[in-house]
């Protein structure tokens, strides 16, 4: 397979005098082990207090305050929370969408309904047998979305994902990536779209994904989520079938970068939780109990269902089942586990 060399070191070096927003947590002081929640205190995928108001507002028809929580972010510059809420948005519009068709009817050329569409249609593509021809077919939208907000990266993880979609070839999906970066050289969700078009999944390996993923943890700024992309390339080789021993010291190395910028955020924070999620499996792969039981305790009640849906269709049952096993062996000071279960090929955008 041809290798992405520009993919996983030049835009992340030659565009090093670009300047990002990347978000600096503010550290809190960690609460006692005695704060893990019960079981049925866990739930999944709540949305956070700004989010919940809107799909509650969107439920009603209510099309207002989605306006004003995505134009925030825009105006702001609030890249990691707008992608953040775009997701939840457009995964709730798939089921009640007439809210959102009214907010075009209304503002045709509003550049967060237009993203929000684009979004929209890419998650409605993505499980189809059609995809690449439905991906195809929706291009236009992911361009007017892009176009309607120039300085706006998110629409450009769309067009990432996309591309991975329709089996962009590498210099197309290049020329997006720098594109991407461009607008914000450090955007966590631009980046997780080009680890998984570099997924053995797709059109990679295990290795490039490595490659990419530890070369931009490296690059990036303190306190931007970049630095532990390297848990994602760790997942995606577990949940791929691979042997932890063969690449033990990757794993552990992205573990640890996990480690480190999850403990600058505070407990229950969502800007880090799908990433401590993802950590506590990883952990678990390897057998770290103590430090997994941590990330449960920072995860709080509030589970994301990425990675869990990936290895059960239960995936708030597997969190519990293993957040508990984790206590019980942490206590046990590390009695071997009987196995972390069989992982599944789906999951929002694999």
């Amino acid at each position: 397979m041809t290798s992405l060399p520009s993919l996983r070191t030049m835009p992340l070096r030659s565009l090093r005098t670009l300047t990002g927003t990347a978000r600096r947590p503010q550290r809190r002081p960690a609460a006692g082990q005695a704060d893990h929640h019960r079981d049925d205190e866990v739930l999944l995928d709540v949305p956070d207090t700004r989010l919940a108001p809107v799909l509650v507002a969107a439920a009603e028809g209510d099309h207002g305050p989605a306006a004003v929580l995505l134009a925030a972010t825009r105006a702001t510059a609030g890249w990691e929370d707008r992608d953040r809420h775009l997701t939840r948005l457009a995964a709730f519009a798939l089921s009640r969408d007439e809210w959102l068709t009214g907010w075009l009817s209304a503002s045709p050329h509003d550049p967060d309904a237009l993203l929000l569409t684009a979004g929209l249609a890419v998650l409605r593509a993505w499980d189809s047998p059609a995809r690449a021809e439905l991906l195809r077919e929706i291009a236009p939208l992911v361009d007017a979305a892009a176009a309607g907000a120039p300085r706006d990266p998110v629409p450009w993880r769309i067009a990432l994902d996309h591309a991975r979609g329709v089996h962009a070839a590498h210099t197309a999906f290049e020329s997006l990536w720098e594109q991407a970066l461009r607008r914000s050289p450090w955007h966590y969700g631009c980046h997780v779209a080009a680890l998984r078009y570099l997924s053995a999944q797709w059109h990679g390996s295990h290795r490039e994904c490595f490659d990419f993923a530890e070369q931009a943890a490296d690059d990036a700024p303190p306190g931007s989520l970049v630095r532990a992309l390297p848990v994602r390339a760790a997942f995606a080789y577990l949940a791929g079938g691979g042997q932890p021993a063969a690449v033990r010291a990757r794993i552990d190395g992205a573990a640890d970068r996990a480690i480190e910028l999850s403990a600058g955020y505070g407990p229950g924070d969502a800007l880090p939780a799908e990433i401590r999620n993802l950590l506590a499996y990883v952990l678990i792969s390897r057998e770290r109990w103590s430090e997994a039981l941590e990330q449960f305790r920072l995860i709080g009640p509030d589970v994301t269902s990425f990675p869990w849906a990936r290895l059960s269709d239960d995936p708030l049952g597997r969190f519990i089942e293993l957040r508990g096993s984790a206590r019980l062996l942490a206590a046990a000071g590390g009695v071997r586990r009987d196995g972390t279960g069989r992982t599944r090929g789906r999951g929002h955008y694999a």
